[in-house]
C-alpha cells in the first residue's frame, strides 16, 4: 500500500494535470480527491467520502453570505452604482493630469464598496471610461492597462467575496478581514494614481489636450461628488453594521441588496421585469459556479488533511530551522506563480490547506496574510497567460486593441502592486492598524 504522503502528493499532481488539460477547476479538485480517497479506502468509501463532504462542506449559515454578496454586485451593476462611482471620482480629480486614469482607479474603488467583483468592475469601467481615454489621446496599451489594473481594487475593497471564501477556508473573521483591506486597498489606487499623475504630466501632447477641455467649478465639482451618496450609503449601512455587531456578514449582505434595489426602483433602473429578472440570474449563474469550487476545493481540502501531507510538510519545514522570512517568500512565490495560470478561489483551496499549519506555526497573523494571498492573486488576475481581467476588457473594447496592447500596459501597475505587497510584508500594521483598533 502506498503512504498517505506519496498520496497526498498524487493528489496534488493529478490536480495540477487537470487543471492543464482544461479540466473545470471544481471537477478538477473532486476527480483527483476522489482517485486519492480510492487509493485510501477503496471506491465504496470514498464515493460515500464524496457524497458527505458535498453536502457537509457548504451546509453552514454562513456560507450563505456568498450568494448574497453576489446578488449586491449584480444588482449593484444594474441600479448604475458604477456610473455614480465614476462621476464622483470625477468630480474629485478633475483637471489634473491624468485625472481620466486617476477617476478610473478611485471609480473602481468605490464601486468595489458595493460589488466586489474585479472582472464586472473591469468590464463597466472598460465601457465608461476607456472612449474618454482614447478621445484625450491616451495610448492604448497605457489606456487599458489603466481599467484591467483598476478593476482588481473591486477585490480588495469590503465587501469582499474572496474575503469570505479565505474567512471560511481558514476559520478567520469576516469582519476584522473586511477592515484590514480598507488601507491596502486605498494605498493601491493612491499609489497607481501617483504613477498615472506623472507619466500624464510628462506627456505633452497628453497633457495639452487635456488642459484644451473645459474646467469643472465648485458648483459642478460638489454635484458630482453628491452622487456618490447611494455609495455611502449601502457601505456605511455594511460595514457598520457588522462593526456595530447589529449584522453578521450574512444579515449585512442581504440589507444592502434591499437597500440597492430600493434606490435602483427609485431612480428607475428597473423598467422591466427582466432587468431584475436578469441580475437574479447573472448571480445565479455566478453562485453556480463559485459553489462547484468551493464543494469541490473542500472535498480536497479533507483529502489532504487525511493525507496527512500538510502536518507532516510543516514538520519537515520547522525541522530545516530555514528564516521565516524565506519560507514566507517561497510561500509568496508559489501564490504569484498559481495567481497566472488559476482562478483565485482554486488557489486558494489548493495551498491553504497546506501552508496555513505552517504560517501559523512561524507566529504570521492569518488576517495579514489573507490581505497579502489577495494582493498575490489580484496581481494575477492581470499578468498572462490568463489574466482574466484582461480577457473580462477585451471582451468589450473595440478591436483594434488586442490582447497584446492590454498586457503590455499592465506592467507598470502590476510594478506598483509590488510596491505595495513589498510594504505590506514589511509593515504588517498598514493591513492590521485598523482590525485591531475596532476589534
Amino acid at each position: 500500500m502506498l503512504s498517505l504522503t506519496l498520496i497526498g502528493v498524487i493528489c496534488i499532481t493529478l490536480l495540477l494535470l487537470f487543471i492543464f488539460i482544461s479540466v473545470p477547476v471544481g471537477i478538477a479538485f473532486i476527480l483527483s480527491g476522489l482517485f486519492s480517497t480510492y487509493l485510501i479506502f477503496g471506491l465504496e468509501k470514498s464515493l460515500s467520502l464524496l457524497m458527505g463532504a458535498s453536502y457537509s462542506s457548504i451546509a453552514a449559515p454562513s456560507w450563505t453570505a456568498i450568494p448574497l454578496f453576489v446578488l449586491l454586485g449584480s444588482l449593484a451593476v444594474q441600479s448604475g452604482f458604477a456610473s455614480r462611482a465614476y462621476k464622483s471620482a470625477d468630480g474629485i480629480t478633475s483637471g489634473l493630469p491624468g485625472s481620466v486614469g486617476i477617476t478610473t482607479c478611485f471609480g473602481c474603488a468605490a464601486f468595489g464598496a458595493i460589488s466586489g467583483a474585479s472582472i464586472a468592475a473591469t468590464a463597466i469601467f472598460g465601457k465608461m471610461a476607456l472612449p474618454e481615454m482614447r478621445r484625450l489621446g491616451y495610448d492604448k496599451s497605457f489606456a487599458t492597462g489603466i481599467i484591467a489594473s483598476a478593476g482588481t481594487f473591486a477585490s480588495m475593497i469590503p465587501p469582499s467575496m474572496m474575503f469570505i471564501i479565505y474567512a471560511l477556508f481558514t476559520r478567520t473573521s469576516v469582519a476584522k478581514l473586511f477592515f484590514a483591506g480598507i488601507v491596502p486597498g486605498l494605498i493601491t489606487a493612491v499609489v497607481y494614481s501617483i504613477y498615472i499623475y506623472f507619466r500624464a504630466k510628462n506627456d505633452k501632447e497628453l497633457l495639452a489636450r487635456q488642459e484644451a477641455e473645459p474646467k469643472l467649478n465648485l458648483k459642478e465639482r460638489i454635484h458630482l461628488v453628491s452622487t456618490s451618496w447611494p455609495i455611502l450609503l449601502v457601505a456605511f449601512t455594511i460595514l457598520g453594521g457588522i462593526y456595530s455587531g447589529k449584522f453578521t456578514p450574512t444579515e449585512a449582505a442581504a440589507v444592502g441588496c434591499i437597500l440597492v434595489l430600493i434606490i435602483g426602483l427609485l431612480e428607475g433602473k428597473y423598467k422591466k421585469f427582466s432587468d431584475f429578472t436578469d441580475a437574479l440570474r447573472e448571480s445565479a449563474n455566478t453562485t453556480s459556479m463559485v459553489f462547484l469550487i468551493n464543494i469541490g476545493a473542500l472535498y480536497y481540502g479533507k483529502v489532504l488533511i487525511l493525507s496527512r501531507l500538510p502536518a507532516d510538510l510543516t514538520s519537515y519545514l520547522i525541522s530545516l530551522s530555514l528564516p521565516p522570512f524565506l519560507i514566507l517568500s517561497i510561500i509568496c512565490i508559489i501564490f504569484f506563480l498559481l495567481g497566472m495560470i488559476m482562478v483565485p478561489i482554486g488557489i486558494y483551496a489548493m495551498i491553504l490547506p497546506i501552508v496555513m499549519p505552517i504560517l501559523t506555526s512561524l507566529g504570521y497573523d492569518p488576517i495579514w496574510f489573507g490581505i497579502i494571498a489577495l494582493k498575490l492573486t489580484e496581481i494575477g488576475a492581470v499578468t498572462p497567460p490568463v489574466g482574466l481581467n484582461v480577457y473580462a476588457l477585451k471582451g468589450v473594447v473595440t478591436k483594434d486593441i488586442t490582447v497584446t496592447d492590454i498586457f503590455r500596459g499592465i506592467w507598470p501597475f502590476v510594478g506598483c502592486d509590488l510596491v505595495v505587497l513589498l510594504f505590506l510584508i514589511l509593515f504588517p500594521q498598514i493591513a492590521l492598524w485598523l482590525p485591531n483598533l475596532l476589534f
